[in-house]
């Protein structure tokens, strides 16, 4: 695998909480990290980084923004569950302008940001794989689930290859019995990130992002190319994690693999 770094690389969702972290952490991946987001951003920080504002609806700025880039790491996007409406713009009409600029412009590496959301409906007791049919829990897994569609579709039409991330939980550390099977280190997921990046011929490949916990849902077979081998467990914060009070049985955080977001909405 080579990790000759990109001469200009897109991080879509900067300013936001897994944003400003890979902010940090993937400037090793290229010469220049183009920055971009609607909110605001802390200044470039040098030469090593462009910082461009960019609405992902509006599709003659996004052209824009991904002319002159090698590769994107898409992040931009609501990343909660919001009235459809809300997500519409950023996560549906966004995702297929950045891959229609993407055509144009000759990129031909994606990292997209999905989510265990496109799963979410399954119970916590089965365990599946990127095969399985997708079970959206929520208008933003249903955006998330379009995303990987319109990536399958570039890449069999244009070629443009695509690494989409079902990532679970990406915190400092897990908050509650579910993330403990869910969470994703941030050294973890930069791991799968520069593995998607840099792995060669990955086709449109779909990775669960979870961490090398004890309790897993999810098997990464058919991402086994990619050879993300994550370093870190949900285990050392167990004893945390269980000495709060644990929600009922029939919680839907307790149910589902998607948590609560099965039931959050419908919003008037």
């Amino acid at each position: 695998m080579t990790t000759t770094p990109f001469k200009r690389l897109l991080l879509t969702g900067a300013a936001g909480g897994l944003g400003q972290v890979l902010r940090q952490r993937l400037s090793g991946c290229a010469e220049v990290l183009r920055l971009s987001d609607i909110a605001p951003m802390a200044p470039a920080s040098g030469p090593h980084e462009e910082v461009v504002p960019c609405d992902l609806a509006d599709k003659a700025a996004v052209h824009a923004l991904v002319a002159g880039v090698d590769a994107i790491v898409h992040f931009g996007g609501v990343s909660t569950e919001h009235a459809f409406e809300d997500i519409l713009g950023p996560n549906i009409c966004g995702v297929f302008h950045i891959y229609e600029a993407a055509r144009q412009h000759g990129v031909k590496r994606i990292i997209f940001a999905s989510s265990n959301h496109v799963i979410g409906f399954y119970g916590q007791d089965q365990r599946i794989d990127a095969h399985a049919q997708r079970r959206p829990d929520s208008y933003y897994g249903l955006s998330k689930c379009y995303g990987e569609d319109v990536a399958s579709f570039y890449f069999d039409r244009y070629g443009i290859e695509t690494v989409s991330i079902r990532i679970g939980s990406s915190f400092p550390a897990p908050q509650n019995p579910r993330m403990l099977c869910t969470w994703l280190s941030y050294d973890d997921l930069t791991q799968l990130i520069e593995r998607g990046l840099f792995t060669a011929n990955v086709g449109h490949t779909v990775v669960y992002g979870a961490s090398n916990n004890r309790m897993v849902w999810w098997d990464n077979r058919h991402a086994a190319h990619l050879g993300y081998q994550p370093k870190d467990s949900s285990e050392v914060f167990r004893a945390e994690v269980e000495a709060k009070p644990a929600p009922a049985a029939d919680d839907p955080s307790m149910r589902y693999q998607g948590g609560a977001f099965v039931a959050a909405g419908p919003f008037a």
